[in-house]
């Protein structure tokens, strides 16, 4: 991650640009399967495949606000969700475990006594 790959290797690169080439493209293609399996599902379900480990963080980190931001706001409308007396008690249950099955889609699990 710390050092940019270097350009195609050709036939007159010297042996020591070759193998620092090949350890470079071990290294990338080790972090990349790394990064695959601890990345949580719901987040590595929307990142295109990349051949470089850079180019997927960024994509993590784009896909990880947008996630964020989701997750935020749904939290907000579910603690904020008061009963009004205006529609039914069934109703108002029904959106609010609605609320809370798409937090659990996003990755977070919602405890049933905090909606209660």
């Amino acid at each position: 991650l710390s050092e940019e790959k270097l350009v195609a290797i050709t036939n007159s690169s010297s042996e020591e640009d070759m193998l620092y080439h090949k350890q470079w493209e071990r290294s990338n293609r080790l972090s990349l399967v790394f990064l695959r399996m601890i990345i949580a599902n719901n987040i590595k379900a929307t990142i295109s495949q990349t051949e470089s480990t850079k180019a997927y963080l960024m994509l993590v980190v784009e896909n990880f606000h947008s996630l964020d931001k989701s997750l935020g706001t749904l939290m907000a409308q579910l603690i904020t969700m008061k009963y009004d007396r205006l529609r039914g008690m069934q109703e108002c249950i029904i959106e609010m475990a609605n609320i809370e099955a798409r937090i659990k889609t996003l990755g977070m699990m919602v405890d049933d006594s905090f909606l209660v």
